[in-house]
């Protein structure tokens, strides 16, 4: 009692974040009733036919939603294991770089894409690799035919991969140079004494260091199996795309937006969020079984 009275001016100060956390993280889940209901703007709610499981099935047997959610998994998947392993081989070339000013030009230059927004860095990937965009220009120059990029399934799933891990390796990598900071550096020092080259040390003493920071990231990122980046892809794709670039999120926005079919988008959004949740708790528990490692 007397610790729960010494520490009120801490939860008072929690208290802000967490009404907008309810209002706006919890409230919203209220909207999940859609899901069940022939929903109808009009009528709210209360109103709605309730038609229980029915827009559930209407949705997977929609003939475009397999492929979408065969797009999204590959797109997602993808992403995350690019999002580890290139920062990871970005922190440990850093890492080896004894010139302090050189590796803070590099690590800025790597970081900056990252606070730019995919309304800006969409209209300059659309650019360089439209039909008369540079890249089509360095093709032709080589004496070979234009390629459509922005046009081509397989293109365009490549580059959309590419350019969100070339935006957001930044991040992960700051993240990963900072747990090899926190490694203790009296173990490099042993290992030297021993006769263990950079190679060795990297292998037996900065990659173990590193594995709480690389098991959270991974952790966190099988939570969103089912994001292939919603924002990137709507302002990216075209019609001629939908086929390897039509993604869970783009379709819900299309189904509720374009179509006015509320319910079914909502069954859609609720089937990602359990599908999630189920990721991200089969993670965290292997995490805990395996590496010890717990959040909460």
């Amino acid at each position: 009692m007397k610790t729960l009275k010494k520490e009120s001016i801490l939860h008072l100060m929690l208290l802000p974040g967490v009404i907008v956390t309810l209002i706006y993280a919890y409230g919203p889940m209220a909207g999940l009733i859609m899901a069940f209901q022939n929903f109808e703007p009009l009528s709210g709610f209360f109103k709605s036919e309730f038609v229980g499981w029915d827009n559930f099935k209407y949705v997977f047997e929609l003939p475009d939603f397999t492929q979408v959610l065969w797009n999204t998994i590959i797109i997602a998947i993808c992403k995350m294991v690019l999002f580890l392993l290139v920062p990871l081989i970005l922190a440990l070339l850093l890492n080896e770089i004894t010139k302090q000013w050189f590796s803070r030009v590099i690590q800025s230059a790597i970081f900056l894409p990252f606070f730019l927004s995919w309304t800006i860095l969409g209209g300059v990937i659309i650019e360089l690799f439209s039909l008369n965009g540079p890249v089509n220009g360095v093709i032709e120059s080589l004496g070979m035919e234009p390629i459509m990029f922005m046009l081509n399934n397989s293109w365009f799933r490549g580059i959309v991969i590419g350019s969100d891990v070339w935006k957001g390796m930044g991040y992960n990598m700051i993240v990963m140079l900072a747990a090899i900071t926190g490694i203790n550096s009296t173990l490099y020092e042993a290992a030297e004494v021993d006769g263990a080259g950079r190679w060795k040390q990297m292998l037996n003493i900065t990659l173990p260091g590193m594995m709480p920071i690389l098991v959270l990231l991974g952790v966190l990122s099988l939570g969103g199996i089912l994001n292939a980046g919603f924002e990137q892809i709507l302002i990216m794709y075209n019609p001629t795309v939908y086929q390897g670039g039509d993604i869970i999120d783009t379709f819900v926005y299309r189904l509720g937006m374009f179509s006015m079919q509320f319910g079914p988008a909502a069954a859609i959004g609720l089937f990602k969020s359990v599908v999630s949740l189920i990721m991200v708790s089969a993670t965290y528990y292997l995490a805990y079984k395996y590496n010890d490692y717990r959040i909460f």
